[in-house]
């Protein structure tokens, strides 16, 4: 007779993230399910990288990969090697390490993040 180990149906919510960290021109919220923290991150206009996360990162470029959900916005990203591209709403980018990233536009930056919040603004 063979033993079956069933998981638990999870639900959360952004409303209610189990944690917030804010920074200047953006915050992200966490959230821990199924054994993972998935964040959503806002970043406002004027917000960049390398002017306001770096000082808190210590780092020249962004070391987090990311794997991240566009929302809403747009967002430019410059990779170490100089490549450029925007991410808008219905993009799905996997970001590895050494990048910089700013707000293009009016409009708030939304993405939510399978990989890299967790480390993010700490």
């Amino acid at each position: 007779m063979s033993t079956a180990t069933h998981a638990q149906a999870e639900q959360s919510s952004f409303d209610s993230p189990d944690e917030t960290r804010t920074f200047e021109f953006g915050r992200v919220d966490l959230i821990n399910i199924g054994g993972a923290d998935i964040g959503r991150l806002t970043l406002q206009p004027g917000w960049r990288w390398s002017t306001h996360v770096k000082p808190l990162a210590g780092t020249d470029l962004c070391e987090a990969p990311h794997f991240q959900y566009h929302v809403a916005g747009t967002l430019r990203v410059v990779m170490a090697d100089g490549s450029t591209f925007d991410a808008r709403p219905g993009d799905v980018t996997a970001l590895p390490q050494g990048h910089d990233a700013w707000v293009v536009g009016d409009e708030p930056v939304v993405v939510v993040d399978w990989w890299g919040a967790s480390n993010y603004a700490k």
